[in-house]
């Protein structure tokens, strides 16, 4: 590693096996500090892996991977995550249904899901308050998670995961599942948190490149484990590179800082 203090994300000839299949090979990629980057590809294309290995919850089986100044495999990665914000679908199902919203939040501060006997001081509640109201669900914080939307669980796991001030946002498909409105409410409020200069380094994956947010910098495309384009999103987003990545011929539309795809 370069020793860049800007790096955020430092993958070298990074491969991934599990039970004789390769789920990533030969993967090169940088993120800086103030870099925002969506993965895309088809199912199966390893971007979930690819998150895993960013969150230092999965170590890499051939090459070296660096997140946050740290080799994975040789740090405590249980150190490393309190650095990291991961919303994924895997962590939401274990948030109880009958749990208060503020809470859901605020116990990411001592990395655990379900309220028990920790305590937490006025500055975290204040804290996980204040996410609410950024992610536009302030006025949900009393309420029980299990009565929410699904656009309004997505807001709250996304508070949840800035809760610890992160260093690296990791965001797997926040936007799955949602209807039009929802997703739309959703890619706002990512758009306002991707401009915040104090914003962590920000990782989103998505198969839609409806879903990517406006002040987005950066694409990376994946099919079968390996990397078919990376780079600044305007170069690495055309209809060429979109249409080899998912497998038949795409017509890729921009409209001001949004991006739309179809069937050629």
């Amino acid at each position: 590693m370069t020793g860049d203090l800007d790096l955020v994300v430092s993958l070298d000839g990074v491969g991934v096996k599990r039970s004789g299949s390769a789920l990533l090979h030969d993967v090169d990629w940088r993120v800086e500090l103030d870099e925002r980057w969506v993965v895309l590809g088809p199912n199966g294309a390893g971007k979930t892996t690819l998150l895993n290995l960013a969150a230092g919850r999965l170590h890499p089986t051939t090459g070296s991977a660096h997140v946050l100044g740290e080799r994975i495999g040789r740090t405590d990665v249980n150190e490393l995550r309190t650095r990291i914000g991961l919303s994924t679908a895997t962590l939401a199902e274990r948030i109880p249904s009958d749990e208060r919203v503020a809470d859901v939040v605020v116990t990411a501060a001592w990395s655990v899901i379900g309220r028990f006997r920790e305590s937490y001081d006025r500055t975290d509640e204040a804290r996980a308050h204040a996410l609410l109201g950024q992610l536009g669900v302030g006025h949900l914080a009393e309420r029980v998670y299990g009565t929410l939307s699904e656009g309004e669980r997505k807001r709250v796991q996304v508070a949840r995961a800035l809760m610890t001030d992160p260093e690296l946002l990791l965001l797997d498909e926040p936007a799955a599942g949602l209807d039009l409105g929802g997703r739309e409410d959703l890619v706002a409020r990512l758009a306002e948190l991707a401009y915040d200069p104090d914003a962590p380094a920000m990782v989103l994956v998505t198969h839609h490149v409806e879903e990517i947010p406006p002040g987005f910098t950066h694409a990376l495309l994946l099919r079968d484990g390996g990397v078919m384009a990376q780079g600044l999103l305007a170069d690495t987003l055309t209809a060429d590179n979109l249409s080899k990545t998912f497998g038949l011929p795409l017509v890729v539309q921009r409209s001001g800082d949004r991006w739309a795809a179809r069937a050629a």
